[in-house]
Order: structure tokens, then C-alpha cells, then sequence
């Protein structure tokens, strides 16, 4: 494939294209010998590539239709010109320039994110796991001639597991009403094939727990449907910070109480505290010291009055064991410190930072990891998939979780509620975020626009939290209005344990390049809280520069989506010429790794899909060290056409979507039937 690469580039020079080979500005600096053009590069890949070429060409119906784009937007260009054939003499010159040109934008025409075929022939999850028996044993294959053909006997006493599908019929909660299949005999028989021989959940921990909805169940049925054990069961490592049903029922019916939530914003409604020390003072913790273990109690109390430094009389009804947590509280002093300095700092991406992602980083060497921002309001309103967001594997030793929302109340509930549930270090709450969705509602970036709101929910924040509470901003709104600088002083003022600053505004987004030397002004400012240092780091000299300019540490975000293993070049100090099978190897790890976390039934299958292409849709932009003219690849620079040194490295480099699908293909199997992928941040979303 190599030299098949190299014959492509070889005729490409020898074609004599001067503007191959001139550098243009914005352009990642590549050999001459590796350039090529857009019809040469895919031309290679569709005669090299071996399934479905003809789909993937950029070719033309005779009806001048583009066969590149989505079936719901072919389907939204043709409904003008298909009817009765009387669409084209009624549409004005506008109306058909408008039908030609193509939908770009929001795409809201595109399948949903779950198709429907997911619930056509759905086991039923009451059968999902009950079929489970184990593995034979030595003395078992001595009397299997007399056993019965459903059943597995173990050593010493003859133990009979017979499968259960059909008494756990009964047991399903909803019976007649169900709309899933009892039946397991037929949904094996329209379940669709597997996707490989092997299960990773059964390979890695002896046990798969989606039995026959696996989409790799072949490697741990048996011959009547059973799922299969292997023995000596690796007990699978528990991810921490998951949601309780029972919690879950509690938000959903405002059943829990937030005392010291309502406690704090009720002296922040008194007037603004003198400083971080007095947020906790001896008066309060008196307050609060007639009322044991009132954070995890449903009962109310009496209000006290405010001159009251003594207990109530009466008898108190407390929830368990009087402790020194439900009577002590700890004071900003005496928080557990938030000691990164010098660490390398993984930045909470939305979509992309997932748990698998944060484990592909973790094992390349990032020191600290933080979840996906979460809305607060959904987490207080029990919502499964925003408190999927914070969940915590074990190889996360320092893990934080990062909030959004605009107004104190909310905030400050939220932050005392993560407080008594989750494992976290530290709690980072949102002022950088940029799009739209979040701005117009008080949120994000326009948090520093509202100083009181922001004061008060910092400042409720801290004093309801147990552990370290950090912020994330940008250097402004406007682009050429800096508000970091001001605001710095007073978040040190207000108990934040450290900030990390994006050299960005929020109408920059991410054009132009990040702010350096007004992050090295802001080190001053900050000073001696701790200041993290973000924007454009996508080598090892990237951030050895940013050192220089004094900040605490360096948060990687875009440069660990486009070079995971970026954290080993900067603590190496080298640069890694990752070859593609190693970047195949790295894809397939964070495969087996989504299945792990969200399942190998046809939901968690597809599911790992779409992160893994979302991930493929900035894996495109990096371009291999041996390739480059120059050292380091900049984060702003495209990368033009080129014929890698194989053909999978040309794979990788393409930015069509079908290429993408086709490198999941490689690791997942063939996508469902009429499956369509847009990324998110290609899909103008958020304008």
C-alpha cells in the first residue's frame, strides 16, 4: 500500500503542479513529495478501498444531485422538483437557485440520534440477566454422556443450572402491556449477525452481563442460549459518581432538602461577606450545630432566630450516628488543597471528553481530568444522561466535574448536592463556554457581565463545598474588551482555589491565535492564586512556551483531540512520529473501552460509533512529524491534500465522513441500515 501511495504522489510531481508545492499561509508545511490534489487523494482511496467505493465517490446523479450529501437533504433538495412535475413551472428564479445550492447549517432534517429499527425486536430486559449458568469443569466432562442436553454440571455435587427464560417471562414488571419480545427463541432468530468473535467484556472479565442482545454474544453463548461464565470471574472496576435510583426518584419529586445551600444564600441575600475566611464563621457553624445530620434528613426544623448561638429546646430527630461531618464543618482554611502546579491538566471537552477519551489520555500521560461540562438545573432534576457525565473511572486519581449555570440558587444547591453523592477532588464551574444556547441564558461567558450573580454563586459555591472550587474563563466577550485581569483579584477574594484562563474571547471562539501575553499579565494579577494557562498547545515547545510566561500549569483541550498522546511528547520532550497502526491500535483501545462503558448490545455498539467518529472528525486534522517540512505542526494550520506513507495514514487524513465510517467499519463492524453521521462542530449548531 505504501508504494502504491508513492506511485500516486510520484505521478502527482510529475505532473509539474507548481501550486502543490508552494506553502500557502494557514497551511500545514508538508513535503513536496507527499502532496497531491482533492481528486488524486480520493481517487486513491476509493481504488484501494474495498467496501461500498462507488457510495463514497463524489460522483453526480444524472438528476445533479450531489451523492455526497445525507438522504434527508437529498430527499429536502428533490421535494420541489418531484411532484407531479409541475414544481419546476410554479418555483420563481429565486426559489430554484435557493433548491440548487446545498443545505448547509443546522441540518435539522437528519435522523435522530436513536433510529427507530433500535426498538424493533427489543429483548425484553427482564431476560437480558437471568440466562447465566458457568463453565464446565474437569469432572463435569466425565459425566456429560448422562447429562441433559440444557445443563452443566459442576465438581463434587452434580449442580443442574437450567436456563429460566421462560419462568422470567413472569416476572416482567409490565407483562401483556410489555412491547418488547418474550420470546428468546425468535429474537435470536432476527437478531442481526455479530459484529466479531470476540466480546471484550467477556474477554477482559470473564462475564458478559447484556447476554443475547451482545452484539458479539457468539463467544459466550451456549448451545440453548446461555450465557456463559468463565472461572475465576474478574470482578470489572467499579466507575464511581453513578446515580442512585433512589436519588433519582428523591429529584425528580423535590424531595430533598439543601439546608445549607438555603443557609448560604440567605446571608448572601444579607449583603456580600467581608472576605473568603468569614464563610464559615463561629456563629453560623453554631447555627447549624442544633440540627445533626440535617444534610442528609428529609425532616424540617423550626427556623432559629438569628441572635440564637444555643441549641433548640425540644427533643431532635436525627438520620443515624451523631458524627463530627454533621456538626463540624470544614472552614476555606481548612479545605483539602488543590496541589496541580506543574501537572498536565486535560480540559473538559464537551461531546468528545468522555470516560473512554479520558482513559486514552490518562494512559498517555495526563496528570488531571475533569468531566463533561453539567448543566446543573438537569442534574438537580435527576436527568440519567447529565449525571452520566460525571462519572469516574479508577485511573482518574485527580478527577473534577465542571457546572454550569447562571444563577446562585441553582448553582449553590447543585454544588451541595455533588457535595454528600460523588467522589470528586475538585468542582470547576463554567465561565468560558461561548455558544449561544448558554450565553443568552446568563451562563458561561456571560457570567462576566454579571458580577453579582457571579460573586454570589462562587462565593455559595465554596462555602456549601467540601472540596477545592476552581473556575474556567475566558479573557472576555467582546475581542478586544480583556476582563479577565479584573476580574482575577476578586475570585481569590471570593474562596476560588485556582482559574484556568482560555487566551480567547468569546466572539473569537476559536479563530485567531490565543492571548499569551496577556495570560503572563494575568499570572500577576492572580497572584499567589494559582493560574492555569490554555489556548493552542499542540506540541512539547508549545508548552514550554507557555511555562515561560509563569502560569501554574498548562490545560490541553483541541491539541489532546487531535494527538492524544501529545502528554507523552511534553513530558518526554520529543517529538513522537506515531506511526498509523499505532493510531489504529490507540482507535481500537478506545473501542473496546465504549464498550465497556456503554455496553456491546446494539445501543453501546452504536453509541462508542458516534464518539469514536465525532473523535475521527479532529483525528483527520494531525499530520504525521515525518511528513512535515517543519517542526511543530501549529494548531491553526490545515492540513492540505497528501498521500501518506500507507494507505491507512491516507485514511486517516481524509475529512469526509464516509472515510471516517469506513475506519469505525474496521473496528465495530458494518453501520446499520441508512446510518448518517454529521459532526457536531461541523454542523453550525451553535450559531
Amino acid at each position: 500500500m505504501a508504494e502504491g501511495a508513492a506511485e500516486v504522489s510520484a505521478q502527482s510531481d510529475g505532473g509539474g503542479d507548481p501550486g502543490a508545492v508552494e506553502p500557502e499561509r494557514g497551511v500545514a508545511p508538508i513535503k513536496p513529495q507527499y502532496l497531491t490534489t482533492k481528486e488524486q487523494f480520493h481517487e486513491f482511496l476509493e481504488a484501494k478501498g474495498q467496501e461500498k467505493p462507488s457510495q463514497e465517490s463524489e460522483a453526480v446523479d444524472p438528476a445533479g444531485n450531489d451523492l455526497t450529501e445525507p438522504e434527508a437533504k437529498r430527499i429536502r433538495l428533490e421535494d420541489g422538483q418531484t411532484e407531479d412535475g409541475q414544481a419546476e413551472e410554479a418555483a420563481e428564479t429565486g426559489e430554484q437557485l435557493q433548491a440548487q445550492k446545498r443545505a448547509r447549517g443546522q441540518n435539522k432534517c437528519r435522523p435522530h440520534v436513536k433510529p427507530t429499527h433500535y426498538d424493533k425486536n427489543k429483548l425484553c430486559p427482564s431476560l437480558v440477566q437471568v440466562c447465566v449458568t458457568v463453565t464446565k469443569s474437569p469432572r463435569c466432562l466425565e459425566c456429560e454422556p448422562v447429562c441433559p442436553p440444557s445443563s452443566i454440571f459442576l465438581t463434587l455435587w452434580c449442580i443442574v443450572i437450567v436456563p429460566i427464560f421462560q419462568e422470567s417471562a413472569a416476572r416482567c414488571f409490565y407483562g401483556d402491556r410489555c412491547r418488547f419480545l418474550h420470546d428468546v427463541g425468535h429474537y435470536l432468530e432476527t437478531k442481526p449477525a455479530d459484529l466479531g468473535p470476540s466480546c471484550v467484556l467477556f474477554e477482559t472479565f470473564g462475564r458478559c452481563p447484556y447476554g443475547v442482545t451482545c452484539r458479539f454474544a457468539g463467544a459466550h453463548l451456549g448451545p440453548e442460549g446461555q450465557n456463559l461464565v468463565r472461572e475465576g470471574l474478574v470482578q470489572a472496576p467499579p466507575v464511581r459518581n453513578g446515580l442512585d435510583k433512589a436519588l433519582q426518584q428523591q429529584l425528580r419529586k423535590r424531595k430533598i432538602h439543601f439546608k445549607r445551600a438555603e443557609q448560604a444564600l440567605r446571608q448572601l441575600s444579607r449583603g456580600p461577606l467581608p472576605g473568603p475566611t468569614s464563610e464559615a464563621t463561629v456563629p453560623e457553624g453554631r447555627e447549624a450545630e442544633g440540627a445533626p445530620g440535617q444534610d442528609n434528613c428529609d425532616i424540617q426544623l423550626a427556623p432559629q432566630e438569628p441572635d440564637t448561638v444555643g441549641p433548640p429546646s425540644g427533643p431532635l430527630r436525627t438520620c443515624g450516628p451523631l458524627t463530627d461531618e454533621d456538626v463540624v464543618r470544614l472552614r476555606p482554611h481548612e479545605k483539602r488543597r488543590l496541589d496541580i502546579s506543574g501537572k498536565l491538566y486535560l480540559a473538559p471537552l464537551t461531546t468528545c471528553g468522555n470516560l473512554p477519551f479520558r482513559r486514552i489520555c490518562k494512559r498517555f500521560g495526563a496528570d488531571v481530568t475533569c468531566g463533561e461540562m453539567a448543566v446543573c438545573t438537569n442534574l438537580l432534576q435527576g436527568q440519567t444522561s447529565e449525571w452520566a457525565l460525571l462519572k469516574r473511572h479508577p485511573c482518574e486519581d485527580i478527577f473534577g466535574v465542571q457546572l454550569e449555570g447562571a444563577f446562585p440558587d441553582t448553582m449553590t444547591k447543585c454544588a451541595e448536592l455533588l457535595n454528600r453523592t460523588i467522589e470528586v477532588d475538585f468542582v470547576d464551574i463554567n465561565v468560558g463556554c461561548p455558544i449561544d444556547l448558554v450565553f443568552k441564558k446568563g451562563g458561561g461567558c456571560a457570567l462576566m457581565n454579571r458580577l453579582a450573580k457571579f460573586q454570589q454563586i462562587v462565593r455559595g459555591m465554596n462555602q456549601v463545598l467540601d472540596v477545592p472550587l476552581t473556575v474556567k474563563l475566558r479573557t472576555g466577550v467582546q475581542e478586544r474588551v480583556n476582563l479577565a485581569h479584573r476580574l482575577l483579584p476578586d475570585l481569590r477574594a471570593w474562596g476560588a482555589a485556582l482559574v484556568t484562563l482560555h487566551g480567547r474571547s468569546r466572539e473569537q471562539r476559536y479563530t485567531k491565535l490565543a492571548d499569551w501575553q496577556y495570560i503572563e499579565q494575568c499570572v500577576a494579577a492572580a497572584h499567589p492564586m494559582p493560574l492555569f494557562g490554555n489556548g493552542d498547545v499542540l506540541s512539547y515547545e508549545d508548552a514550554n512556551r507557555a511555562l515561560q510566561t509563569g502560569v501554574a500549569g498548562v490545560m490541553i483541550a483541541r491539541g489532546a483531540l487531535l494527538k492524544p498522546w501529545l502528554f507523552t511528547e511534553i513530558k518526554e520532550q520529543r517529538h513522537w512520529d506515531i506511526s498509523s497502526s499505532e493510531r489504529l491500535d490507540i482507535l481500537r483501545d478506545f473501542t473496546h473501552y465504549g464498550l465497556e462503558h456503554w455496553g456491546s448490545d446494539t445501543q453501546g455498539v452504536e453509541k462508542t460509533r458516534r464518539f469514536l467518529l465525532e473523535w475521527l472528525s479532529f483525528l483527520c486534522r494531525y499530520v504525521p512529524v515525518g511528513l512535515l517540512e517543519r517542526l511543530p505542526q501549529r494548531i491553526n494550520e490545515r492540513p492540505p491534500y497528501y498521500l501518506g506513507r500507507d494507505y491507512l495514514e491516507t485514511l486517516m487524513a481524509s475529512q469526509k465522513a464516509a472515510d471516517w465510517i469506513r475506519i469505525s467499519e474496521m473496528l465495530l463492524g458494518p453501520v446499520p441500515p441508512n446510518f448518517v453521521f454529521l459532526p457536531k462542530h461541523k454542523a453550525n449548531a451553535y450559531k
